[in-house]
């Protein structure tokens, strides 16, 4: 067994185990966060990978306009519901410590899966840095004013310590969302046209994080996750609460959400904002970050970058198929080393099983 190492701050707790996973047919893959944080992510991670393939992406108004056709967008797979054929189920994870760093250099006999309370044999078991999709949801409503500039960097660092193949899309939202840059691998393009937008009215945060999770069905990759940049709740949606609830659980995303909340919330909204993101974030095996200090947003932001590029990915068949459509439960139970402090792992809840 690999030792496991710790280094405090965002310092590598452990070592990264490469992996490749075999080949397989219409599997399941549930997105999931993973464990690396590191005090330079791209020092690490970056070791001259090939270019980024070449994109054109349409262009997208640097203004919060055009949200009636990206609604409609997000209306139109309202009622879909993910059918897939398990033959195996990948479940990548993240583990954290009591002091919420990231570990890493656990082997296939730390980890337990349970498929709806069964116990299951572990037939694959690996980590990489490969790359993702992933959407960017951002806050630009009028209480985002004194937050802007600072949010706007923090996204830059996430973007530039990410995988240089990942392709990445910005939906923004005020009164209304809108895709504000559509898929690109392009970082400099991002921030162009983050820098020509200007926070104002009011903050549809479920329209636009409903909006986000339905682009993603047209993701270049398996691996997908979302980024959601916020100060507060929801006070001008159409879609409910239940409705992005079960939206987002019957995808495979991944959700980290970095919420810059007013320590004094005025209104109801504001207050339930970060029950909201918690809820949502948690199902998917992602997680909310509370941003005290605006200052510390860019470190934040490269902490979630890190911990995209690394996960452990745990495969199994399930012992027990029913064609029923029904979801069931996933729970993965840690066998750690001896000597470390009591761990956390952070995985998906569940996923549906086929419906024929």
């Amino acid at each position: 067994m690999r030792d496991v190492y710790c280094r405090h701050g965002l310092g590598l707790i452990g070592r990264r185990v490469g992996w490749a996973l075999a080949a397989m047919t219409m599997c399941v893959v549930l997105s999931g966060g993973v464990g690396l944080a590191q005090e330079n992510p791209l020092d690490q991670v970056h070791t001259q990978p090939p270019p980024p393939p070449p994109k054109s992406p349409e262009d997208a108004k640097p203004v919060i306009e055009g949200a009636d056709n990206a609604a409609a967008l997000a209306t139109s797979r309202r009622d879909a519901r993910i059918r897939v054929d398990v033959n195996l189920v990948l479940v990548p994870a993240t583990v954290t410590d009591p002091m919420n760093r990231l570990v890493t250099g656990l082997e296939r006999e730390n980890f337990e899966v349970f498929d709806n309370n069964v116990g299951q044999i572990i037939k694959s078991f690996s980590t990489e840095d490969s790359p993702v999709t992933i959407g960017i949801v951002f806050d630009l409503s009028g209480s985002m004013g004194s937050k802007f500039i600072r949010a706007r960097k923090a996204l830059s660092e996430f973007l530039r310590t990410s995988n240089p193949e990942d392709e990445f899309f910005v939906v923004g939202f005020n009164d209304k969302p809108a895709v504000i840059v559509d898929y690109t691998s392009d970082v400099e393009d991002v921030e162009a046209r983050m820098v020509m937008l200007k926070p104002e009215n009011r903050t549809a945060l479920i329209d636009a994080i409903y909006l986000a999770v339905n682009k993603l069905r047209q993701a270049k990759y398996e691996r997908k996750a979302l980024l959601v940049i916020s100060d507060g709740g929801d006070n001008r949606s159409r879609y409910t609460e239940g409705e992005l609830r079960r939206s987002v659980r019957e995808s495979d995303v991944q959700i980290y959400s970095i919420g810059i909340f007013d320590q004094y919330a005025p209104t109801t909204e504001e207050q339930l904002g970060p029950l909201l993101l918690t809820d949502i974030c948690e199902m998917t095996g992602g997680r909310l970050f509370r941003v005290s200090d605006v200052g510390d947003l860019g470190d934040i932001a490269a902490r979630i970058s890190a911990e995209l590029r690394n996960e452990y990915v745990i495969g199994y068949r399930p012992s027990e198929v029913k064609r029923d459509g029904n979801w069931r439960k996933l729970k993965i139970r840690l066998v750690p080393p001896p000597g470390l402090p009591p761990l956390t792992v952070h995985n998906r809840q569940g996923y549906y099983a086929p419906s024929q």
